[in-house]
């Protein structure tokens, strides 16, 4: 029997064993992720359609796909427009690979490493993955800041008005409407 101890394993080598038996044990079940894709350079909208591409030549299926919109950069408010989209997707990847596939694609379009909230060839985050909850060094869902984001929540409130965030426990209609009325 292999005991595992905080000395010899750290939380995400953890957390990853523990996906990997959950899938093992899921049988290959498909999960529904949200993801928000975003780009201001290049060409912007070839840019997130070849993300979406690529996603499918990964095999996940996506199943529901919002309108591109142009937005004003978060953050660093001194750069180009951002075109964003959100997607479902239906995958039987666990979180952490989902996300080792989105950098993945990161790099295939494109992207270099910039500095936060910087220009971006493409972007790609994920927003939500089934109700689960994560927080580690690595990976944190749902999106710590994406009930902050009208780029975020305008296209979710459009593909999926009725999904509940898994921490405030407020559908994304609530949320987008919240964050209007605040303006």
């Amino acid at each position: 029997m292999l005991l595992l101890t905080p000395a010899r394993y750290d939380k995400a080598h953890l957390q990853t064993l523990r996906e990997g038996i959950i899938k093992g044990i899921s049988g290959g079940r498909l999960y529904t992720a949200y993801i928000g894709i975003g780009s201001n350079l290049g060409d912007r909208k070839k840019n997130c359609e070849r993300a979406v591409e690529l996603l499918q030549q990964q095999g996940i299926s996506v199943r529901k796909r919002s309108s591109l919109r142009e937005t004003q950069p978060w953050g660093n408010k001194n750069q180009s427009l951002f075109l964003n989209m959100a997607i479902e997707v239906e995958t039987d990847c666990t979180p952490r690979e989902l996300l080792a596939i989105l950098r993945e694609i990161e790099t295939r379009v494109g992207r270099r490493k910039t500095s936060p909230w910087g220009p971006r060839i493409v972007d790609l985050d994920i927003l939500i993955y089934n109700d689960m909850v994560i927080k580690s060094r690595e990976l944190t869902i749902p999106h710590p800041f994406m009930h902050e984001r009208d780029f975020v929540l305008q296209p979710l409130h459009e593909i999926a008005p009725d999904l509940v965030h898994p921490v405030l426990k407020k559908n994304m209609r609530e949320l987008f409407e919240s964050l209007t009325e605040e303006r």
